[in-house]
């Protein structure tokens, strides 16, 4: 190992839709945490790791940051808090042409009180002039010192590496925490999970995936390792929004299950036979039992 290793762990904070998880994503070289256009995509936090020669960086991907309007949303609120005292570094993604609203200036009071360094990182570059780029850097820089401001596009994988290097000289010296095989904890069957989460956020519309969480069944790979069948639930909060999910003749479902199967099988590197079911579970949102069985509880507690 490098005798001037660097490695900690890096909390990916922003608004909602900035591009957080795409740029974890990227860094890694592994699709792991699940991305869509719309809010609250992100629930939990997610750990990744990248290593190099040079040193490790512990990703924390993050919700969004929004008020919070149930107890998902306050759990979404303590998962941020946690990663922000958690974190060596803190990477602070906004969109090339965002203004510096009240949202933004507290977000940018949050980071300030930790104490730590922070990189801003400007996203979506390819769709922003050069003009909106350094008018948004320099409004942004009046808020808040910076360690690095980087410029980037996640989705056209451009300054990837610059922003590698950025993050690791701002690291401490210190240990490999995890081989250099790994990329994340996440386990495969709540990656699966949020698979099915993914696809039905694409392709419903309005307000009804934030009412739905999935739950696996079951997940078994056939004797020939050929096949992984896997049987899972969506549940929603309202009858109305059941009969939406499932759609004409089945089709909405069908569609959603059509989706997520094409990632399970890039990720599983197998082929999938996938099962969908719809529940209904009222108000699972403000239930802190019903939350913890999905997976939305602090892990340290």
């Amino acid at each position: 190992m490098n005798n001037n290793f660097r490695s900690g762990f890096v909390a990916i904070v922003g608004r909602p839709n900035a591009g957080k998880s795409t740029l974890m994503n990227l860094v890694i070289g592994q699709k792991i945490a699940i991305m869509s256009s719309k809010a609250q995509t992100t629930r939990k936090r997610i750990e990744t790791v990248y290593t190099c020669d040079e040193g490790q960086i512990v990703f924390l991907d993050t919700p969004g940051m929004n008020r919070a309007r149930n107890k998902l949303g306050e759990y979404m609120n303590t998962e941020i808090s946690g990663s922000l005292k958690d974190a060596d570094i803190i990477l602070w993604i906004i969109e090339a042409s965002e203004v510096l609203s009240v949202p933004e200036q507290d977000i940018a009071e949050k980071l300030k009180a930790t104490g730590k360094p922070v990189i801003l990182v400007v996203n979506k570059i390819d769709v922003h002039t050069e003009e909106e780029v350094f008018k948004t850097i320099d409004a942004y820089k009046e808020v808040i010192s910076f360690a690095e401001v980087i410029p980037v596009s996640a989705l056209r994988n451009k300054n990837r590496q610059e922003l590698i290097d950025a993050i690791i000289k701002n690291l401490p010296e210190g240990p490999m925490y995890f081989d250099e095989e790994t990329v994340t904890e996440e386990t495969e069957r709540d990656i699966c999970a949020e698979l099915i989460r993914e696809s039905a956020l694409r392709k419903l519309d309005k307000e009804i995936p934030h009412g739905i969480a999935v739950e696996i069944d079951s997940m078994k790979e056939r004797p020939d390792k050929n096949i992984t069948d896997i049987e899972a639930t969506i549940i929603c909060e309202r009858d109305s929004h059941k009969g939406i999910i499932i759609g004409k003749g089945g089709a909405m479902l069908k569609n959603i299950g059509t989706g997520a199967r094409i990632e399970m099988e890039k990720l599983l590197m197998t082929k999938v036979n996938l099962k969908l079911f719809v529940k209904v579970r009222r108000d699972w949102r403000e239930n802190s039992n019903m939350l913890k069985n999905f997976g939305y509880y602090n892990k340290k507690d």
